[in-house]
């Protein structure tokens, strides 16, 4: 499954979390560790869902990006 993460700038590091698994979140010192930490807590969070009998929701969230004036 292909999932849409958020990746944020923090106060000295980065923070993670996957819109469509609340509650599914991640941090790191920079982006390529937060993705690493992000992908590893989705898996981590699928597998608690599967062992608690939960349905796994499909990937629904969209990100596009819009250009306005600055």
């Amino acid at each position: 499954m292909r999932y849409a993460i958020v990746i944020e700038k923090a106060n000295g590091n980065y923070s993670a979390y996957v819109p469509d698994l609340p509650g599914c979140v991640a941090t790191g010192a920079t982006v390529e560790e937060t993705e690493n930490s992000i992908r590893e807590a989705i898996e981590f969070h699928l597998d608690g869902m599967r062992e608690d009998g939960l349905v796994i929701p499909p990937p629904s969230s969209r990100v596009e990006y819009v250009e306005v004036a600055a």
